[in-house]
Order: C-alpha cells, then sequence, then structure tokens
C-alpha cells in the first residue's frame, strides 16, 4: 500500500518509513520532496493516504499577517506544493495525516490561523521547542478531549509526548475540533469537528512526533496504525472501484 510523505529527507525520512512500516509492513512510502505543485498532484495519485511531515514555518502571509515573517523561518516553494496537496487530497477523498507543521498548514488552508512564535505571543511554562544544541525534543502532558474520535481509537485520557516547535494554532479552522490539548491550553491534536457525522473523508493532525516516540507509547504507533486502516479501507471503497 503507497502512502505519500510531503516532504522529508535523509534520516528524517527513515523515521517515517519505519513508523509506517512498524504499524504494516506492506507500506510502500511515495517521497513528494523536490516536486513541483503539479508533479506533487501526480504522485498522489498512486497512493492510499497523505502524510503532511514536520519542517518549516508556514508563510504568515498565507493567513494575513505578514508583519509576522521575522519570527519564521519559511519555506514558500515548499508551501506552494503542500497547499496543492491538501487541495488534492480533499478532491480525491483521500485520508490525510498532518504532524508538526503538517497539523499548522492544515489549520491554515482550511481556514485558521497560527501563532507565529510561542515564546514571545504565548505566555507558558511549558517548553515546546526542540533543544538547539542538543537536538532533543521537549517532552509535556497532553490531554484527549471527551468525544473526539482520537480518544476513542488511542484510548487514554492523556499521555506524554514529545515537541520541537514553536508555532502552534492560534485561530482553529471552523471545520476542526481540537482533540488534545497541553497545560498551558495550546491546541496539541485536531480533527474534524462533525466526522461524527460521517461524509468526510480520515484526517488527524498532532502537534508532536510520533514517529519519533517509542512504539509502545499510545500517542505513537496507535496513530499510525489507525491511519494506515483508513488509507486501507480508502484503496478498497475508493481507489479501486475508480
Amino acid at each position: 500500500m503507497k502512502i505519500a510523505v510531503s516532504k522529508s529527507e535523509g534520516a528524517t525520512i527513515d523515521n517515517y518509513i519505519k513508523w509506517l512500516a512498524a504499524a504494516r509492513e506492506d507500506v510502500d512510502v511515495i517521497e513528494l520532496s523536490g516536486l513541483t505543485p503539479d508533479e506533487a498532484r501526480q504522485a498522489l495519485a498512486a497512493a492510499c493516504g497523505l502524510v503532511l511531515s514536520g519542517g518549516a514555518d508556514v508563510d504568515p502571509i498565507r493567513y494575513g499577517r505578514e508583519d509576522l515573517r521575522t519570527l519564521c523561518k519559511m519555506d514558500p516553494v515548499r508551501d506552494e506544493m503542500e497547499f496543492a496537496l491538501i487541495e488534492e487530497a480533499r478532491e480525491l477523498r483521500m485520508p490525510v495525516l498532518g504532524i508538526c507543521r503538517g497539523m499548522q498548514i492544515l489549520n491554515v488552508a482550511y481556514g485558521g490561523s497560527l501563532i507565529a512564535d510561542i515564546p514571545s505571543q504565548h505566555s507558558t511554562d511549558t517548553e515546546h521547542r526542540q533543544d538547539t544544541e542538543t537536538k532533543i525534543d521537549a517532552v509535556h502532558n497532553v490531554e484527549l478531549q471527551p468525544g473526539t474520535i482520537m480518544r476513542h481509537h488511542i484510548r487514554t485520557f492523556e499521555g506524554m509526548v514529545n515537541s520541537a516547535h514553536h508555532q502552534c494554532v492560534d485561530q482553529l479552522a471552523d471545520v476542526f475540533t481540537p482533540s488534545a490539548y497541553s497545560s498551558d491550553g495550546i491546541i496539541e491534536a485536531l480533527e474534524w469537528g462533525d466526522a461524527s457525522l460521517g461524509g468526510k473523508p480520515f484526517l488527524y493532525a498532532v502537534q508532536w512526533h510520533p514517529e519519533r516516540l517509542d512504539f509502545e507509547n499510545p500517542m505513537s504507533l496507535s496513530i499510525a496504525q489507525h491511519f494506515l486502516l483508513e488509507a486501507d479501507t480508502y484503496r478498497v471503497l475508493v481507489k479501486d472501484v475508480r
């Protein structure tokens, strides 16, 4: 089963490959790094699911805050490709999983906005950034929200996650609902706001990096397993009948 990963290279893409393979042995990862938006759209057609991976900051101009650009390290070329991928996945009704930046760009693509830099824009005692010298992720607790599909599938009320970001959701897009929060009120995961009513393709997004967590952690492999189950369902019910 083919799964597209939006942009990761070297050891980073290896993390995603190992994580997805631990959840299902027959996964074949399509790497989209370096493709133009049109090429990425075409490559996505061969996949059964899309992972929007971590990476550089989303350009604040995308959510009407050009004044925040000095706080960001941006990749406009990647923005173009991933906005095209999100649109294509929506048209294909393909399962999507957002990780870190992937969660942020999904929120922006659907009309939300971001806090461009947590330390300067959001008062908190919780460390969300990776240590710049050791490259070790921060660690903190998250609480999964009652009634969410994520909590139902992960089957836990709370858990410890890794953290390596300085941006987060500010205004949540109207179509989403928070699936998890950190203790300082930052949204740590999201899903469709009306997914329980049916009619929406699978979509999860998490602010942590499940591919870098211990796979025994309920906040890690269970996410990949459910995403791949949805991707397989998409393969059987949607892709194979086209």
